[in-house]
């Protein structure tokens, strides 16, 4: 095992009112501390019951998916923790991933794309 999955995350136009909506579909708590993020007017999230963790993330000029045209095609992304992002780094480039962003600095997260060009991002934790 290489990672631990955090949450998945959605991009939207306005995330706390999304967090609201899965909140209430699902249940759970918005916005609840938690450590391994920090909640704005660009990040909300809700813990659900079962233990999952669903994360919305702004999105200027969101275009919503148009299912199933592939011109506009579903818009998420699975954050993973891992504890040492240089070793986890190396281990899914072997898999076949690929960096997209390693950000400035030492961010403690980095963004790279699954074989089929889907993101994802290793976070620390």
């Amino acid at each position: 095992m290489i990672a631990e999955l955090q949450c998945v995350v959605l991009d939207c136009p306005e995330p706390a009112r999304l967090a609201a909506f899965y909140a209430a579909l699902l249940g759970g708590t918005v916005d609840r501390p938690d450590p391994r993020w920090a909640v704005d007017g660009d990040w909300s999230t809700v813990h659900t019951p079962g233990g999952q963790v669903l994360a919305f993330q702004r999105v200027r000029d969101h275009r919503p998916p148009a299912w199933p045209d592939p011109a506009r095609p579903q818009q998420f992304h699975l954050d993973l923790g891992v504890p040492d992002l240089d070793r986890a780094e190396r281990e899914v480039l072997a898999l076949g991933a690929r960096l997209l962003d390693a950000g400035p600095g030492d961010q403690g997260w980095r963004v790279y794309a699954d074989p089929a060009g889907h993101p994802f991002c290793l976070v620390r934790h």
